[in-house]
């Protein structure tokens, strides 16, 4: 097992969404919020919520470099925990608010497990799979099509928050800085 993960500062402060509007700002408040849990815990800021009938089922952040995953994407880890909840595979009827457009992988297994929609805040145009750089949505013979919603919603502080971590990260002297390791 892994050794904990420091608990790094984030400059960004947590959301606390009225729980009177459960709009798309609502859930995708919280996915953010599982964004700066994984910035503490030092990964990509990434967070995913997933909810079903006005009710978050699953919750999580991106935990590659802390568990060494390569599939450990909030999303990924979101599905899962979803799937157990409802003790199906099948999440008709699930939305996955998720800060960054998903990936290839991420994408994917949101069509297989027959998700509903997915709301994303920031657009990947070089990774991600659901209008980026592709769109997995349209391949004419998949027999599930996703609903999307596809930045808007948050868009400007999940971006502002994944721009600060990565330039943090590649500044001057920082540890993913050129000529470091």
């Amino acid at each position: 097992m892994p050794e904990s993960q420091p608990d790094l500062p984030c400059p960004f402060e947590k959301r606390f969404p009225s729980q009177l509007i459960r709009d798309d700002t609502f859930f995708m408040a919280h996915a953010y919020n599982q964004a700066i849990d994984a910035w503490r815990r030092d990964e990509v800021p990434i967070g995913a919520v997933i909810e079903i009938g006005g009710e978050i089922v699953a919750s999580a952040h991106n935990t590659v470099e802390g568990v060494r995953d390569p599939t450990a994407h909030a999303e990924m880890l979101a599905l899962t925990q979803a799937a157990r909840h409802l003790g199906d595979w099948r999440l008709e009827g699930a939305t996955v608010y998720v800060t960054k457009e998903p990936c290839p992988m991420c994408s994917g297994a949101m069509l297989m497990s027959r998700v509903r929609r997915v709301c994303y805040a920031v657009p990947d145009p070089k990774m991600g799979c659901l209008g980026g750089a592709t769109n997995l949505n349209d391949l004419p013979r998949v027999n599930h099509h996703l609903e999307l919603t596809a930045g808007g919603v948050m868009e400007d502080e999940c971006r502002q928050l994944l721009q600060t971590f990565f330039r943090l990260k590649r500044g001057p002297g920082g540890p993913d800085a050129p000529g470091q390791g």
